[in-house]
């Protein structure tokens, strides 16, 4: 009896779906897209209405003759890709190439459970041309800035180079930041911290300067830190005033694409390209002990926040299991952003009873703790408001203000369950209004404003989504691609744009100002959306966008000129022919090169020393990067020695045990440690 075929992108997926439809279905994988624009060329016909000439993808050859051989014997055929632009293309392309009938082949769910499999088969429909439309446009459009721009900056500055209509604006978003940070003036400002105590009480607390009764003092220089210092020598600490308030701490909406990707940056260290990954393996499936291969949580691409009543039901059901029904908050909505597509659920657990602790064991480490972070949020979301009780202090001497602040938890609320977020409390004595307290130490300090920050993986993610530049399926790409190209870098945690990322920059910025113009690009966004909604032409936003283009591509190409890399000399000496090495660019970025070129061809790979001479043997001690992109320090003479260590080593040594110190920058502050994993010495030294 022939079987009813259902085609999938991936083979675990394939797996997951094929136990649920038993045995009169049969579950194949395209393994991806089958058909995409040549590589070899432009592959778009701009005189015919910019038609897309797409070709078997290389490799794909065998797939695609055994899809043929598996749509024959069916008795009907299910394309079950991804519910996005993307799966609805591959959809459209297997169709075309496998000769499918279009009417009623797409089936579509946003988890792959047992009973949204099962409900999906029942109900195919129609192959939405419009999400095929969008994407196609998407492709198109990145095609002809890709293949027009690229082989310009191959002539005019060197090979290899490559830029991108989104690529290109994450790049000059890091530059830009960069020179905000070179061009930024510290300003001083001065704090002022008194500790004080109760009467008859040990504890001390602290408060703040804030100025006179009447008005904020701001403290610029050490003078004026200095009168006020004089002024309290006459006085005394009192209780002026104090405000008792109930303050609630909301529960964090249902993940999104982007709120998953930043949050497990920030509290796992994830990279968006690792994190997209993982959240793929428990969309598409996980062998747990007991039940076989599911999938735990919902499809990972959505910009919504939305849940279904079905879901929110279980989340209540489990709270009162588990906890209490005090814990029961039925009024919680979360709101949507305006300009979100809100086509999928929000990203939760297919089954809020697989707790993390319940199936570790069928989960590799990064499996459970992205799962861990997934299952919290969902279910915290559904929780009541954390509450506390605060009190905050006006304390005066001599005419100047001073204010303390406490907060005690009385209900936990969400926090019960999100461990990601640190519970505190800042208890302080208690007081009486017109309460004499006692100085038990005076703190001045100088400060200096401090520059904003580089981009993370995580502010960068936030900073497109508020500038609505790409879209969810598109945030890990975006930074691969950047990163791989060598215009931008990773220095700790943050990026940094390289030489190169800063040349190709200015040089778009000059002469394409479109193209990395954040407001150009939204727009464009927006554009591909309404497209999707069947709101505008595909070929008419091409068209919009391509004819000024062409005559700028042209402009360009004549003004122009050739620009020269300025070799940057080192102080390396060549082993071969003993003249200085200079830093060169190549496909996988900088390396060693002699001065001497052509007579004398030796290279080698490019090293950044750092000053410190290595505790085994005495060598320099370099900048390396792991195989997945990580930042270390190891020893110049490796493979002979294999020193290393995570965190960037310092010259000083040790004062406990004379190992090396490393250190950690923080936001506020640098931790300097010993490298000596048996050894305690830690300090920590104040940003300035």
């Amino acid at each position: 009896m022939a079987k009813s075929l259902v085609i999938v992108e991936s083979p675990a997926k394939a797996k997951t779906i094929g136990k649920f439809l038993g045995k009169n279905y049969k579950v194949v994988a395209s393994v991806g897209h089958v058909r995409d624009l040549p590589k070899s060329k432009m592959g778009i016909d701009i005189d015919n209405n910019y038609k897309p000439y797409y070709i078997t993808i290389r490799g794909k050859g065998p797939v695609i003759k055994e899809l043929k051989k598996e749509v024959k014997k069916a008795k009907k055929v299910l394309l079950a890709t991804d519910p996005d632009r993307e799966g609805e293309a591959i959809s459209w392309h297997l169709a075309n190439i496998l000769s499918i009938e279009e009417e009623k082949c797409r089936i579509e769910f946003h988890e792959i459970t047992k009973e949204a499999i099962k409900n999906a088969v029942k109900i195919p429909r129609k192959i939405n041309k419009n999400l095929v439309d969008a994407q196609q446009a998407r492709r198109v459009l990145d095609r002809l800035v890709g293949y027009s721009i690229s082989p310009l900056l191959w002539r005019k500055i060197r090979k290899g180079l490559s830029a991108g209509r989104v690529q290109s604006v994450a790049t000059k978003i890091i530059c830009d930041r960069e020179k905000e940070i070179e061009n930024f003036i510290p300003e001083e400002y001065w704090s002022i911290i008194v500790f004080l105590t109760v009467e008859d009480k040990n504890e001390s607390f602290e408060a703040k300067f804030y100025g006179s009764v009447d008005k904020k003092i701001d403290l610029y220089n050490k003078n004026s830190v200095e009168d006020i210092l004089e002024k309290l020598k006459d006085g005394f600490f009192i209780i002026s005033d104090i405000k008792r308030k109930e303050k609630k701490k909301n529960p964090y909406p249902p993940f999104t694409t982007s709120t998953l990707q930043q949050e497990a940056a920030n509290r796992l260290g994830f990279t968006t390209k690792k994190t997209m990954s993982i959240a793929q393996q428990l969309y598409e499936g996980i062998d747990i002990e007991g039940e076989g291969s599911v999938g735990l949580i919902t499809y990972i691409r959505t910009d919504s926040t939305r849940v279904s009543d079905e879901a929110k039901k279980s989340a209540k059901q489990y709270i009162i299991q588990n906890y209490s029904s005090e814990y029961i908050d039925d009024e919680k909505i979360y709101k949507t952003k305006k300009e979100a597509q809100d086509a999928h659920e929000a990203i939760r657990p297919t089954s809020i009873d697989r707790n993390p602790d319940k199936i570790k064991t069928s989960l590799k480490r990064d499996q459970y703790k992205l799962y861990k972070l997934i299952w919290e949020r969902f279910l915290a979301s559904q929780m009541k408001s954390a509450v506390y009780d605060t009190y905050s202090l006006d304390i005066t001497n001599n005419g100047l203000l001073f204010k303390a602040s406490g907060a005690k938890l009385v209900f936990d609320g969400f926090l019960k369950v999100y461990s990601y977020v640190k519970v505190s409390d800042n208890e302080i004595p208690q007081v009486v209004k017109g309460q004499k307290l006692d100085l038990k130490n005076i703190e001045p300090k100088q400060h200096f404003t401090q520059p904003p920050p580089r981009f993370t993986e995580a502010s960068l993610v936030k900073e497109l989504e508020e500038k609505n530049i790409g879209r969810p399926s598109t945030y890990a790409p975006i930074i691969s691609t950047i990163l791989s190209r060598g215009y931008v870098e990773r220095e700790n945690k943050s990026l940094k744009p390289t030489e190169l990322g800063i040349i190709v920059t200015d040089l778009l910025k000059t002469y394409f100002p479109d193209i990395v113009d954040e407001h150009f690009t939204a727009d464009l966004e927006e554009q591909l959306d309404k497209i999707e909604e069947d709101k505008l032409e595909w070929v008419e936003v091409i068209d919009t966008f391509y004819k000024p283009f062409s005559q700028t591509l042209k402009h360009a190409e004549e003004e122009i000129k050739k620009i020269e890399l300025v070799e940057e000399e080192t102080d390396e000496i060549c082993e071969v022919c003993q003249k200085n090495m200079v830093i060169k660019y190549g496909k996988y970025g900088k390396f060693l090169a002699c001065s001497a070129y052509p007579e004398c061809q030796h290279t080698r790979p490019f090293v950044k020393k750092i000053g410190v001479e290595c505790p085994l043997c005495g060598g320099d001690i370099v900048e390396r990067r792991s195989k997945k992109g990580r930042l270390f320090y190891g020893c110049g003479n490796f493979p002979q020695c294999n020193f290393m260590v995570w965190n960037r080593p310092i010259s000083e040594k040790c004062p406990t045990c004379g190992s090396l110190l490393v250190k950690k920058n923080r936001k506020n502050d640098t931790i300097i440690q010993c490298s000596n994993k048996e050894c305690k010495y830690k300090r920590v030294e104040e940003k300035v």
